[in-house]
C-alpha cells in the first residue's frame, strides 16, 4: 500500500533530523543539561498544579487530599484582600511598562550618539551596577535615602525647596507608587540597555554613512534608521515584558512595602506568600498563582498576535 504524500513527508524530516543530530552528537550533549533542568524544574512541577483544586493536607499529600474543584478560587475572588493586590497588580505592572520599558532604549539610543567613549563607557558600568545589587541592598539604601528625619531627599526639599513638612515615601500611599517605579527604573535600566546597545552596534554602518551623504543630520538617522532596525528587538522584548504584568516584582516590593502602605503596594506576589508561607494556605496560594500565570499566557499570545499584525516581528 503507497503510503501518503504527508506521511512520506513527516518520515523523511524525522530521518533528516535525526541525521542532523548525529552529526552534531557533540553540541547535542551540551544542550542536554537545560533540557534536564527543564523537564526537572518546570515540566515535572506542573503536576503540583493540581494542589488548586484540592483541600491540600500536608500529611495526606497532594493527590490523597480532598478534591474541592473551583472552591479555591471562589474564595480568593470573592475576597476584598485578593481584589486589592490584583488591582495594585495591574497599576504597578502598567506604570513599570509605560516608564520602565521605555528607559533602557533612551538610553541605548542616547550612548550611541556619545563619541567620547571614555565617557561613554565611564557612564555604561555605573548605570550598569545597580542591577548587581540585590532588592535587600537596595531596599536598606533608599530607606536611609528616603527617611523623613535623616534622609537626604528630605532634607534637600527643606532646605532648598521650602517644604516644611517631611515626606514618608515608603510609608506614605501616596508616594509609594512612584518610590516604586524610579527605583525599578534606577535599578535596570543600564543592565537594560545592553541589549539594545549591542542591536545598535550591528546595524549596517553603510545605512549611516549614505545618509550623511543624503545629508541627514543625527536626529534624522536616529529615527529613519537607527530605531526602524531596532523595532524587532523591542517588539521581543514588549511581548515578554507584557507576558509578566501580573508579575510587578515581588523582591522589591516585599523588601520596601509595609502595612500602611498594603492598600497601594499589595500585589499579587505578597498576597500569595502571605497565604501560603504566613497561613500555610497552599490550595489557596496554588489556585491564585495558576490564575496569574494564565493571564500572563493569555497577555503573551495576545500581544504576539498584535505584533505579527503590525509589523511582522512576533516571536512566533
Amino acid at each position: 500500500m503507497q503510503l501518503p504524500d504527508r506521511t512520506l513527508r513527516k518520515r523523511y524530516k524525522f530521518f533528516s533530523d535525526f541525521r542532523l543530530y548525529k552529526k552534531h552528537a557533540a553540541l547535542a550533549v551540551l544542550f542536554l543539561p537545560t533540557v534536564v533542568y527543564f523537564i526537572i524544574f518546570k515540566y515535572i512541577p506542573i503536576s503540583g498544579l493540581a494542589m488548586a483544586f484540592k483541600d491540600y493536607k500536608i500529611g495526606l499529600g497532594i493527590w490523597a487530599s480532598p478534591w474541592v474543584g473551583f472552591e479555591n478560587f471562589s474564595f480568593a475572588f470573592s475576597t476584598a484582600t485578593f481584589t486589592r493586590a490584583f488591582m495594585n497588580t495591574v497599576i504597578i505592572s502598567f506604570l513599570k511598562i509605560i516608564t520602565g520599558f521605555p528607559a533602557p532604549i533612551i538610553l541605548a539610543l542616547l550612548l550611541n550618539e556619545v563619541r567620547h567613549m571614555k565617557f561613554k563607557r565611564t557612564v555604561q558600568t555605573i548605570s550598569y551596577l545597580p542591577h548587581f545589587l540585590s532588592w535587600v541592598i537596595v531596599a536598606g539604601l533608599f530607606a536611609q535615602i528616603l527617611s523623613p528625619t535623616t534622609g537626604v531627599v528630605n532634607y534637600i526639599l527643606k532646605t532648598y525647596f521650602g517644604v516644611e513638612k517631611s515626606i514618608y515615601f515608603l510609608g506614605s500611599n501616596e508616594w509609594f507608587r512612584g518610590t516604586i517605579i524610579l527605583t525599578d527604573i534606577w535599578k535596570g535600566v543600564g543592565w537594560g540597555s545592553i541589549l539594545y546597545i549591542a542591536s545598535i552596534a550591528g546595524i549596517d554602518p553603510t545605512m549611516y554613512e549614505a545618509a550623511v551623504c543624503d545629508g541627514a543630520n543625527r536626529f534624522q538617522r536616529l529615527r529613519y534608521i537607527t530605531l526602524p532596525s531596532l523595532m524587532p528587538t523591542i517588539t521581543i522584548m514588549l511581548i515578554l515584558r507584557v507576558g509578566n504584568v501580573m508579575v510587578a516584582g515581588f523582591d522589591q516590593i516585599f523588601n520596601m512595602y509595609n502595612p500602611a502602605v498594603y492598600k497601594t503596594g499589595d500585589i499579587i506576589d505578597t498576597f500569595v506568600y502571605r497565604y501560603g508561607i504566613g497561613q500555610m494556605k497552599y490550595s489557596l496560594s496554588t489556585a491564585v498563582g495558576l490564575f496569574q500565570n494564565l493571564i500572563g499566557f493569555v497577555m503573551v499570545v495576545g500581544m504576539n498576535i498584535t505584533a505579527n499584525k503590525i509589523n511582522g516581528s512576533g516571536i512566533w
